[in-house]
């Protein structure tokens, strides 16, 4: 029998989780059966939607049960294989969870190549991150050359990528970060035309002057303030991919002030604007393969860079997800959970 350390949600949080809402425990796992695999995690991804995931409220996906492993997709390791499409040694893309060890179904695992691309990249620039701000642009943005893009939590790995991708296509890209160390990667490492820091006191003015012709594309990961500043610079027609409201996703309480909704929705009328929700399963289907070799190549010749933060250590992953619903992480937040 092999034993796997794991987290697992010990209570549901009220507001931003904190340590008592996680356990930490070391189980044996069960043989695997006939079209099972066992893996050893490699690494681990955090990921914002992670949050959702902790509350019993409705959602697009049940919540992980109390006392039941936190979810998250996994590069690992074939340790034992009863499957004859996986062998041992395999690195592969699946669905683990925070612990260091598994039993899934071979199905659903992809096998990666190491020498086609970092193998830590199918968490981030090439895994769901990436082909969110793919699914999300060309499904819903659909920018044209010369159009301004804009996108919040920039230096995210959502966020890089919606930039890059939106000068793919000869639009306008400009980025919404928190500090000055963001603004500057988003011009120097990722090419957007603009960067623009919102916690400035003039952020608002320095978005107008940064969209002098207005927003043709806003890829909205954030809301609250950020979103604030953005309708009025909205052009007519405008397409808004919803992605994410990380503004929003430790809140427990509505925010103050009037109810603005009647203006929101005066603003959406006014100006004919497409507002769509999005949960990239909806699109990988029959987009996914597409996305993964265009990307790869993508990578590989620099069109689409990316950036990595890496933690070590299971025991690190509390605090690291505790930062990244803060914005302390700059690029795609990984755990290293063994070598």
């Amino acid at each position: 029998m092999v034993e796997t350390t794991r987290i697992v949600l010990a209570s549901r949080p009220v507001g931003a989780p904190q340590p008592e809402n996680f356990r930490t425990e070391t189980v044996e796992l069960p043989a695997p059966g006939e079209g099972q695999v066992l893996l050893e995690t490699l690494y681990l991804s955090l990921d914002p939607y992670m949050r959702g995931r902790m509350s019993d409220a409705p959602s697009y996906a049940p919540p992980v049960a109390i006392d039941a492993t936190m979810v998250g997709a996994t590069v690992s390791r074939v340790l034992e294989s009863r499957d004859t499409a996986v062998r041992p040694g395999d690195i592969v893309l699946g669905y683990g969870g925070w612990q260091s060890h598994s039993v899934e179904p071979a199905a659903y695992l992809r096998t990666l190549d190491p020498q086609r691309a970092p193998v830590t990249t199918a968490l981030g620039v090439l895994g769901m991150p990436g082909f969110t701000a793919y699914a999300g642009l060309r499904n819903i943005g659909k920018p044209s050359a010369g159009e301004t893009v804009v996108v919040a939590a920039a230096t995210g790995p959502v966020g890089s990528a919606v930039g890059q991708l939106a000068k793919l296509e000869g639009a306008r890209a400009v980025g919404i970060a928190g500090g000055p160390e963001k603004v500057r990667l988003l011009t120097e490492k990722f090419g957007f035309d603009a960067a623009i820091d919102h916690r400035a006191d003039d952020f608002a003015e320095q978005l107008a002057a940064a969209t002098p012709d207005g927003i043709d594309v806003y890829f909205e990961n954030v809301g609250g303030a950020v979103l604030d500043a953005v309708l009025p610079r909205l052009n007519s027609f405008a397409r808004i991919p919803v992605c994410g409201l990380a503004a929003a996703y430790n809140a427990t309480e509505l925010p103050p002030g009037p109810d603005r909704l009647g203006l929101l929705m005066g603003l959406i009328l006014r100006k004919s604007l497409t507002v769509r929700g999005f949960i990239q399963t909806e699109f990988a289907p029959t987009q996914m393969a597409e996305f993964l070799d265009h990307g790869s190549r993508w990578v590989a010749d620099g069109r689409l860079a990316y950036l990595e933060d890496i933690v070590d250590g299971l025991d690190q992953t509390v605090p690291a997800f505790q930062g990244l619903l803060v914005g302390k992480n700059v690029g795609k937040l990984l755990v290293r959970v063994a070598e």
